[in-house]
């Protein structure tokens, strides 16, 4: 049983929970403007990864979650790292959730973004060998000139930025291309990324009941930065631009909707 605690508490029926999720969100505005959002995992001390996987702090109720919020996503933008860790390969949505979209007017699978400044990727990885739609490589002038040969045989790769990605044109040019929600399944260095540049709309935050310890890192990282007053002023107001929108419970897990405040 999943709960809707916040706002109209409710007990969701499968039908009703698939329309929470896949409606488009309500604070978006006129059709056509960008929408990005962001889903993650965090166990509660705030862990983002167990034995180096994220999947491995979720349960059957976080995977339905998960395969909801993708189902309307015009494309899924995920960071190298999490290729490499997660996989990706094959078909990203099931064969029910491909006969919505088609009913809905989307096309059959939202293609994949993948974000690489260096384009450290296996050509051979199942990711684009049994990809449904060509992905999509986001990448830099910068990047090795062999790579982006070899690597476009398998991908339409896109420049997205000089040395260092543009947040601005990755928006853009998937705009261009009708790809308006935006919607991205990590890894922390692009919600890093991401959030520096204001461009966070929307996170889905599952809050796992586990208590992790070690090393894993944050749902979030970036590069670090200088400890001047100035700066952490600054970055605190900055850091103060989500509202939250909503709140859903199954078990001991909870499913938390952040918003951008519309005062950032």
């Amino acid at each position: 049983m999943i709960e809707r605690i916040f706002p109209d508490p409710s007990v969701l029926s499968a039908a009703a929970l698939e329309h929470e999720l896949l409606a488009p969100a309500p604070e978006r505005g006129r059709s056509g403007t960008p929408w990005v959002s962001f889903n993650f995992i965090s166990s509660i001390d705030g862990a983002a990864s167990l034995d180096g996987l994220s999947g491995q702090l979720g349960n059957a109720w976080d995977q339905r979650v998960f395969s909801l919020l993708r189902q309307s996503a015009d494309v899924i933008v995920v960071g190298a790292q999490t290729i490499r860790a997660e996989g990706y390969g094959g078909e990203l949505l099931s064969k029910t959730a491909q006969a919505w979209r088609e009913e809905n007017w989307l096309s059959t699978h939202p293609p994949l973004a993948i974000v690489s400044g260096t384009l450290n990727l296996d050509a051979e990885l199942a990711v684009f060998t049994q990809a449904p739609v060509r992905p999509l490589i986001l990448t830099l002038e910068s990047a090795p000139q062999g790579r982006k040969d070899a690597l476009a045989k398998v991908a339409e790769i896109v420049t997205v930025g000089t040395d260092s990605l543009d947040v601005e044109l990755i928006i853009s040019k998937l705009t261009a291309r009708g790809l308006v929600r935006i919607h991205s399944e990590g890894g922390p260095t692009l919600l890093g990324t991401f959030a520096e540049a204001g461009k966070v709309d929307e996170l889905c935050l599952t809050i796992s009941p586990l208590l992790v310890g070690g090393s894993a890192g944050r749902i979030s990282r970036g590069p670090a930065a200088p400890h001047t007053a100035r700066h952490t002023a600054d970055h605190a107001s900055a850091a103060a631009g989500m509202t939250l929108a909503r709140i859903m419970k199954a078990d001991s897990m909870l499913f938390l909707r952040y918003v951008r405040s519309t005062d950032h």
